[in-house]
């Protein structure tokens, strides 16, 4: 059964309001529970339904899209439709997955459909991991069920944006925690951040240079230019 997504769809101009439903009906995994003429009209539904989806223009009387976006954090993905492309930088300050300039073309509607897809596939399979109390183990949540790894399993751990991949020989888990975050937990203290990306465990190196660590498994991960200093605590 395909998982579907609830949305909302807010635009004052009543052509572009229909056209992103007559798109948005074209995929099975939106339901859409609103369309409005205004942020305003839209404030008390958001208050009262779970919304995961907003497509949401900028440039309406009253509350602008901006202003409705801050009010409406909780909401998982945002998607800006608008004519004024100067508002992007903004928009992306205030965790905006994607951002599509007038006229909206079924194409780019497309691409951004696929975006929240890979989103919503990555948000459901990670959350935050829960350390077990003194001991070596940490508990994954995905899905609804716990993994159980061994910290001295972990090869090594890759950013992901928000996110933090958790590799072992075994497998990839995906934690909801940025890499810097998660290096700053007393159960990660043994990592050596090597990149801006990525982050080692000193017992799993094989050998290295000034650009690269090969793993035991023969694993090649970059080091970063500004990360070269911490070379010498491996």
């Amino acid at each position: 059964m395909t998982k579907k997504y609830t949305c909302i769809i807010i635009d004052d101009d009543e052509i572009d309001r229909l056209t992103v439903v007559s798109f948005a009906k074209k995929f099975p995994i939106l339901d859409i529970l609103g369309v409005f003429e205004s942020a305003d009209e839209a404030l008390p539904f958001i208050e009262e339904q779970k919304v995961d989806i907003l497509f949401l223009d900028i440039d309406m009387p009253g509350l602008n899209g901006i202003e409705f976006r801050k009010k409406a954090m909780e909401i998982p993905v945002c998607i800006f439709i608008t004519a004024h492309p100067e508002h992007a930088v903004e928009s992306f300050q205030i965790e905006t997955l994607d951002f599509i300039v007038k006229p909206l073309k079924l194409d780019r509607f497309t691409q951004t459909m696929s975006r929240v897809e890979e989103f919503m596939e990555i948000k459901l399979k990670a959350l935050l991991f829960e350390a077990s109390i003194g001991g070596d183990t940490i508990y994954i949540k995905e899905g609804h069920e716990q993994t159980k790894v061994k910290l001295h399993e972990i090869l090594y751990l890759e950013a992901l944006k928000d996110y933090t991949l958790v590799i072992t020989e075994k497998k990839r888990h995906c934690v909801l925690s940025s890499i810097g975050n998660l290096l700053k937990e007393d159960h990660f203290q043994s990592f050596i951040r090597i990149h801006r990306s990525f982050a080692v465990q000193k017992q799993f190196i094989q050998k290295m240079n000034s650009t690269e660590i090969i793993l035991n498994n023969n694993i090649s991960i970059p080091v970063g230019r500004s990360y070269k200093e911490n070379l010498n605590l491996i």
